[in-house]
């Protein structure tokens, strides 16, 4: 081999190297991409919608109520799900006639949750459950086709991957989320 083919070579796997150490990092404890697959949260998100999921936040704090997460299957089967947090640790949730009330320290009396981003749809169920400490309750915002807390029961905190921070894709639809105002 003459030396500029080592020399090449050597740049280019010092390229590769370098990469590898800011990707890998990035990668697997700042962000991750995720593909919408399905209609459970339609109309927030539509099927085949390009996400990236913020994988440090809460590392810093607990997710918050009406903050859509990406999520293992309850089923473990190495597939996501994603769905907003409607219920938090400790909290008791019921849903009655359509809409959903919210009882915790603040609330003890409960208060009906007001989710515009549903529009006029109600949530149908009819249902009571206090969560644990580290239980939260999730929903898909297409309360009539999805696959939710209401089917499978809580959400263990440590099944949370990330919340989703911007929409990338369709480009007409490019969305940086922020927290709810609740």
């Amino acid at each position: 081999m003459d030396n500029s083919f080592k020399n090449n070579l050597s740049e280019i796997l010092e390229t590769i190297l370098i990469a590898l150490v800011i990707v890998i990092p990035i990668r697997y404890f700042l962000i991750q991409p995720f593909m919408v697959k399905g209609q459970s949260m339609e109309p927030t998100f539509q099927d085949n919608n390009y996400l990236i999921i913020d994988k440090l936040s809460y590392r810093l704090r607990s997710p918050q109520r009406g903050e859509v997460i990406v999520m293992d299957s309850p089923s473990n089967n190495g597939q996501y799900f994603i769905k907003r947090i409607i219920g938090l640790p400790n909290e008791t949730l019921e849903i009655k006639n359509g809409k959903i009330t919210i009882y915790n320290q603040e609330n003890p009396e409960g208060t009906t949750l007001d989710e515009p981003y549903l529009g006029n749809i109600e949530t149908p169920g009819d249902l009571s459950i206090t969560l644990k400490a580290n239980e939260y309750f999730v929903l898909g915002d297409n309360r009539y086709h999805s696959y939710d807390s209401r089917s499978w029961g809580v959400l263990e905190e440590d099944k949370i991957v990330g919340k989703v921070w911007v929409r990338l894709w369709p480009l007409n639809e490019i969305t940086v989320f922020a927290a709810p105002n609740y």
